[in-house]
């Protein structure tokens, strides 16, 4: 059980897990008032943005991964759409006006329980700045992408497909499982360690 569902958010009682009545896994219940507390995927999403060959990277100032490269992106928030909330973590990550273009990659992250979708857009314009989640916010030429300096697989997944697809000249929508690796063994003990 996820170690912050031990009491009920209704009414504050002990939950246990166990599978309720007419469903097929178990679940966090409470038996005082009935509550059925469902633990889902978090949606991250943000974009691979470019200005003309060259793709925008922010350098992280929070953890997890401070200091790596990342593309612009983050948690969706309630009520927002997809697209709408990679907009804004575009906005907020690196102070960039975009437009935005099409589903670009999903990766199922099973680890740590999150979807994360990246949308392609274009710069319009250079006037872009780093966030209060940034430290820094550069233009990367493919040849220059800090390749091992990536904070996230999942990242460094969408920046491969797109090189890829672009020296192709067309582009598709990829999709993939990120499962528990020692990779990301090795990245979660360094994480913990700083």
């Amino acid at each position: 059980m996820n170690p912050a569902l031990n009491f009920c958010s209704v009414c504050a009682h002990a939950i246990a897990l166990r599978v309720p009545p007419g469903d097929n896994r178990p679940r966090a219940c409470c038996d005082h008032c009935g509550a059925i507390h469902y633990i889902n995927p978090k949606l991250v999403v943000g974009t691979v943005t470019t200005w003309n060959d060259q793709v925008l990277l922010c350098r992280r100032a929070i953890e997890p991964r401070r200091n790596y490269w990342t593309l612009p992106a983050g948690f969706l928030e309630a009520g927002e759409g997809t697209g709408a909330g990679a907009l804004r973590e575009t906005d907020e990550e690196a102070g960039a006006r975009i437009a935005l273009g099409p589903l670009f990659t999903m990766f199922d992250v099973l680890h740590v329980d999150q979807v994360h979708l990246f949308y392609r857009a274009q710069l319009l314009d250079l006037a872009f700045a780093p966030g209060e989640e940034s430290l820094e916010v550069r233009l990367f030429d493919e040849a220059d992408v800090p390749w091992d300096e990536l904070a996230f697989r999942t990242v460094s997944l969408t920046l491969r497909h797109f090189f890829e697809d672009r020296s192709r000249g067309t582009f598709e929508l990829h999709s993939g499982v990120i499962e528990w690796s020692s990779r990301t063994a090795a990245i979660a003990a360094a994480v913990t360690a700083l």
